[in-house]
Formats: C-alpha cells, sequence, structure tokens
C-alpha cells in the first residue's frame, strides 16, 4: 500500500520476498537456517553464561568474546526469526518503521563484529609479545573504552542509511526481493536519485572492512614475528594454539562477506540472485553459530568449565589457554 506524503511516496509497509526463484524451496531451506540460528542462541547464552558466572574467565580476552557473543545474538536475531516466519507462515510484510529498525540492528551489528575481531586480534599480540606487560595494558577501563568505541563507530556509521533510505520517494513497487531489509535492496525499489546511497554504502563497507582487515593483517604479522623470535619450540606451539580459534572466528566472518562484497561488484550477471540472498543470510548466521563452538572446543579453560558443570564435578582444575 502506498500513501502520498506531500511530493513523495512513502509506503506503509514492504513486502519481503525471502528467496526469489527458489520460492517452492522456502521450507526446506529453513530447516538448515532454524537448525543454525537456535545453535547460534543456545551456544552464545551458554559463553555468555560462563564468562559471567565463572571467575577464571573473568580476563581480557574473554571480556572481547563476550563483545562477540552479544554481538552475534543481536546480529543473527535482528532478521533470522523474520526470515523463518516468512518461510513458514508467508508472513512477509513489513511496516516501513520496522523496516527502518531492522536496518538499523542488522548493519551496525556487522560492522561491530568486525571491529571486535580486530580487539582479539591485538588481544593476542599483547598476550604474546609483551607477557609480562598484558594485565598492565589490557585493563578494565581500557577494554570498556575499546568495546564502546567499537560499538559507536558502527553506530555513527550506519545511521545515515537510515536516513538516506527515509528521504527517498518509492514508486516502484514495494516487494523487496530479499529475505531481510537490506539498505541497498530498499534502496532500489526508489525513484528517485540512489547515487549518493551507492556511495555512502562503498564508503562504509571500505572503512570499516578495509580499516579492519588492515589491522587485523598487520597484528598476525606482529604476532607471526614474535612467534618465530621465541626459543623453544613448546612455546611456539602454544603461542599459534592461543590463535587458532580467532584465526577461525576471522575465516567465518570475512568469507562470506567477501564473497558477497565481490560477486555483487563482478559477478552479478553470472551469479543468480538466489545466491546472493542465501550468501547474506549466511553472512549473518554463520559467524554467529560456530564461534561458540569453535571456541568451545579450542579454548582450554572454556571446555574444562562446560565439562565440570555437565559432569557436576567441582575438581576439575582449570587452566589457562
Amino acid at each position: 500500500t502506498l500513501m502520498l506524503n506531500k511530493t513523495d511516496l512513502v509506503p506503509c509497509s514492504f513486502v519481503l520476498d525471502g528467496v526469489p526463484g527458489l520460492e517452492d524451496l522456502h521450507l526446506w531451506i529453513s530447516f538448515p537456517f532454524c537448525s543454525m540460528y537456535v545453535v547460534a542462541v543456545v551456544g552464545n547464552c551458554g559463553l555468555l553464561y560462563l564468562l559471567c558466572c565463572e571467575d577464571s574467565l573473568h580476563r581480557p580476552m574473554y571480556y572481547f568474546l563476550a563483545m562477540l557473543s552479544l554481538t552475534d545474538l543481536v546480529m543473527c536475531s535482528s532478521t533470522i526469526p523474520k526470515v523463518l516466519s516468512i518461510f513458514w507462515f508467508h508472513l512477509k510484510e513489513i511496516s516501513f518503521e520496522e523496516c527502518l529498525v531492522q536496518m538499523f540492528f542488522s548493519h551496525p551489528f556487522t560492522g561491530m563484529e568486525s571491529g571486535v575481531l580486530v580487539l582479539m586480534a591485538l588481544d593476542r599480540y599483547v598476550a604474546i609479545s609483551p607477557p609480562l606487560h598484558y594485565a598492565t595494558i589490557l585493563t578494565n577501563p581500557v577494554i570498556a573504552k575499546a568495546g564502546l568505541s567499537t560499538f559507536l563507530r558502527g553506530v555513527f556509521l550506519i545511521i545515515p542509511f537510515t536516513l538516506l533510505v527515509k528521504r527517498l520517494p518509492f514508486c516502484r513497487g514495494n516487494v523487496i526481493p530479499h529475505t531481510y531489509c537490506d539498505h541497498m535492496s530498499v534502496a532500489k525499489l526508489s525513484c528517485g536519485n540512489i547515487k549518493v546511497n551507492v556511495i555512502y554504502g562503498l564508503m562504509v563497507a571500505l572503512l570499516i572492512g578495509g580499516f579492519d582487515i588492515l589491522c587485523i593483517t598487520v597484528s598476525y604479522t606482529m604476532i607471526l614475528r614474535a612467534v618465530v623470535s621465541l626459543s623453544s619450540a613448546e612455546a611456539r606451539q602454544k603461542a599459534f594454539s592461543t590463535c587458532t580459534a580467532h584465526i577461525c572466528a576471522i575465516v567465518f566472518s570475512y568469507s562470506p562477506a567477501f564473497f558477497s562484497f565481490f560477486s555483487h561488484r563482478f559477478g552479478s550477471h553470472t551469479i543468480p540472485p538466489s545466491c546472493h540472498i542465501i550468501v547474506a543470510n549466511i553472512y549473518l548466521l554463520l559467524p554467529p553459530t560456530m564461534n561458540p563452538v569453535v571456541y568451545g572446543v579450542k579454548t582450554k579453560q572454556i571446555r574444562d568449565c562446560v565439562i565440570r558443570i555437565l559432569s557436576g564435578s567441582k575438581n576439575i582444575k582449570s587452566h589457562s589457554v
């Protein structure tokens, strides 16, 4: 439904079309999506419970991990429940205001996910390079300021997305060929000039993604140099093992992001839209699903806490990573 607001056409609501071309498979697609979402919610809530209740986990590395879990929960919960309602109940309608709210929550927290991964890379460098100064450098106030800065960066860079969409006139229908309100998917329905939206979207992607990847690359270059300089093979192996879970988190986060970014710009004519949409959803689901699993398996201290809780034993000793 469209209503005339002065000279602009403002939609009362949009219709999210799900995965165009795969409508008959919506129910089947929903099963892996639902399974991943359940694992993400249970895993991250369980991880947050452990990090909150276990005194042995009240250390800088685990504070950053708590930030990552909170970010993952908000990131996937801002879109996936609506996606599942489309697949299961054909509830495709979403109001204009709800669409802006969904956009506001999904985009900043994907940026925050990237920022937290940078903080965790810096944490690993500080832990490996000057071990004696780890606790004095990464104090609680420093960690709190770093987390707040990452959050504010995401919010302030993404707020213009909602404002840029809100100013647009819409006269090309109200059907969004997507499972959630993505910035450019909504902007493409406008009959106005969306050049600013395109340029700003690309600029934010380069500012957040490009800057964060550069920081992570520099951090791991310095980590590699620090590890190689260690005298014993056992020390080098232990240092490398502390980075394994974080490297996995980076791969899970950036792989679908890179595919989505480059395929939109260089493979838009060869890759079907349905593939873009599924990858966009995987981008929001894969990191929240896999991060608690990887950190639970790869981090000995977390693993010991889980075993202690599951076995009911109080005598299992926790060791650092």
